[in-house]
């Protein structure tokens, strides 16, 4: 049993559902990838696997493991080292300056401060190599396959490299943390004045989705770039890079993450807008299954039931194109033997849903009870009780055909004898 657990478990952990229903959208960005921001679901992809460089959506996980692994009222030191590894875009800190972790976190996530990602990399880690260490072991446990950080901020590197569909992840972990989504919904934040400065700072996000009344070109209509319902995350650019965008919009309870790489100018808004309407136009929800949904009987050997109630462990929604839930298929796996003992809540098989030929999701098909293996000579005995009649029956032939025989013997030798009189 236990192996056909270990199976069933291997399958679901190397299995995607990863499908996209859309064949283009004309996305200028080099790589991109739509996901629905509950479930990973992907909905749209180009190129999502293509290694690129991320620029300061880097940041993204900079700010997770901010939160997670320190406290916003800390006050950290400005050292150095910050001043001297920061360029590009910043809040112009001073060696000993003091900041909260707060206040510092807001500049990385609203104003993509690079010198602010240096000095919480130092304050979490001690120096930015360990913490780039610590970044690219969190980016592989929220299911980042191709990534490599070697600094906090996104500034060019020649093997600093992520793909559109491991930042999808990162900002679908990310986005979970409370902390974070009321960071990155903000463009605008105020951080008061220090032992070095006189005047407070005022920031503001360069993500103008979430502000920008500016019109661009979407599929030849003009539309502003303020997305209705968005709420982050992140920005980011170099040459190398060029336009980045990681963004998240919330319609209707629907919850979408795009992400775009490598796009060029405001053609990032765009790729952004066209990626975000597909997703809400174009699909519904539809459960496919829900919690203890009663499957079938299963037969088990060697057990003290010979049949279990096999029932669905989960509810099981998913995004589909619209009028399309009549397509769906489904297909029931099970092995071809299953011996007891069995434990309520076993995994006996699964249920896999299909649209199009491709796979739309997955649920266990599940236990509803403990079976105790029966032991060799029980098995036995429970075989001659209930099959007592048979051989009786078998017997009684057997003595019979037996008679038979002998009389049809006797007959035999008394004609012989008669023979010879």
């Amino acid at each position: 049993m236990k192996k056909i657990i270990s199976f069933f478990l291997f399958l679901l952990l190397i299995t995607s559902y990863s499908y996209t229903f859309a064949d283009d959208l004309s996305i200028t960005g080099e790589s991109a990838i739509l996901i629905d921001g509950d479930t990973g679901q992907i909905l749209y992809e180009k190129d999502p696997h293509k290694l690129l460089y991320p620029a300061s959506t880097t940041k993204i996980m900079t700010g997770i493991l901010a939160i997670e692994l320190g406290n916003p009222e800390d006050v950290i030191t400005i050292d150095e080292e910050v001043v001297d590894r920061t360029d590009g875009s910043h809040i112009a800190l001073e060696p000993g300056e003091q900041l909260t972790l707060h206040d510092l976190l807001r500049a990385l996530l609203i104003q993509s401060a690079n010198d602010s990602a240096v000095a919480i990399a130092k304050y979490i880690s001690g120096s930015v190599e360990s913490f780039a260490d610590l970044m690219n072991k969190k980016a592989e446990e929220v299911g980042a396959l191709n990534t490599h950080f070697n600094n906090p901020n996104g500034l060019p590197d020649e093997s600093h490299q992520t793909t559109a569909y491991d930042l999808a992840m990162m900002a679908k972990y990310a986005m979970k943390n409370d902390t974070f989504r009321s960071i990155v919904k903000n463009y605008t934040y105020t951080i008061p004045k220090t032992n070095k400065k006189d005047e407070p700072r005022h920031l503001q996000s360069n993500n103008r989705l979430l502000y920008s009344n500016e019109k661009i070109d979407v599929n030849g209509k003009l539309v502003p770039i303020k997305y209705d319902g968005i709420i982050g995350i992140k920005t980011g650019f170099t040459n190398a890079a060029q336009q980045c965008l990681v963004a998240s919009a919330v319609r209707n309870g629907r919850y979408l993450i795009s992400v775009v790489l490598k796009s060029t100018g405001k053609n990032i808004y765009s790729d952004t807008h066209k990626l975000l309407d597909y997703g809400f136009d174009n699909f519904n929800e539809v459960n496919l299954s829900f919690k203890n949904e009663f499957i079938k009987n299963i037969e088990i050997d060697n057990g003290s039931l010979n049949l279990v109630a096999g029932v669905t462990d989960k509810n099981l929604s998913t995004l589909i194109p619209k009028n399309s839930s009549d397509k769906i298929e489904k297909k029931i796996n099970l092995p071809k033997t299953i011996e007891a003992p069995i434990k309520k809540g076993a995994v006996l098989g699964n249920i896999e849903y299909f649209l199009g030929g491709k796979s739309i999701g997955k649920v266990n098909v599940v236990s509803t009870v403990n079976v105790e293996k029966i032991p060799t000579t029980k098995i036995f005995t429970t075989f001659i009780f209930h099959n007592l009649w048979i051989l009786i029956l078998v017997l009684f032939s057997i003595l019979l055909l037996r008679k038979i025989i002998k009389y049809n013997k006797r007959k035999r030798r008394k004609r012989r004898r008669n023979n010879y009189l």
